[in-house]
């Protein structure tokens, strides 16, 4: 169950099948991550998207190196796909994403549930993880935004 859920929301001036394919390339999550967290993907690209694909990270967190396994647990082209923590750093993580056609392009939601580990000793540290999760998704709506509307 989860404790906790943010919620982001955009509107990309692209095609449903065009944005969709961005988010499908694993290695696109490199480019969308902000830098101070010297993100990087462990598993060798390209990685094939479908229910079941494992994919590792690593990334630095406030000075502590954090390894990172999820697995795509939904996997519904061109509308969503599904990503569950399997190992990391919270309880509970499970990101949603969306896509739907709209006028002027295609909306882009995120939903992401998770709960932290310690307990009640966890909860006490929640602003600070939810501080931290609203800059790394402010950031991360900007990159894509900049990077779809590049497109041709």
């Amino acid at each position: 169950m989860a404790d906790y859920v943010l919620e982001r929301e955009t509107i990309v001036p692209r095609p449903l099948a065009e944005v969709f394919a961005f988010f499908s390339e694993a290695g696109n999550l490199e480019k969308i991550t902000p830098p101070w967290l010297s993100f990087r993907i462990l598993t060798p690209l390209p990685i094939r998207m479908e229910r079941g694909t494992n994919i590792a990270y690593e990334l630095r967190l406030r000075g502590l190196r954090l390894r990172w396994l999820t697995r795509i647990e939904q996997w519904n082209p061109p509308h969503e796909f599904v990503d569950v923590q399997v190992k990391g750093p919270y309880k509970l993580w499970r990101h949603t994403h969306r896509f739907a056609e709209v006028e002027g392009g295609t909306r882009v939601t995120d939903r992401i549930q998770y709960a932290l580990p310690f307990g009640p000793v966890g909860r006490l540290g929640h602003w600070l993880v939810a501080r931290d999760l609203a800059k790394i998704f402010d950031y991360r709506e900007r990159r894509v935004r900049s990077l779809l509307e590049k497109q041709p």
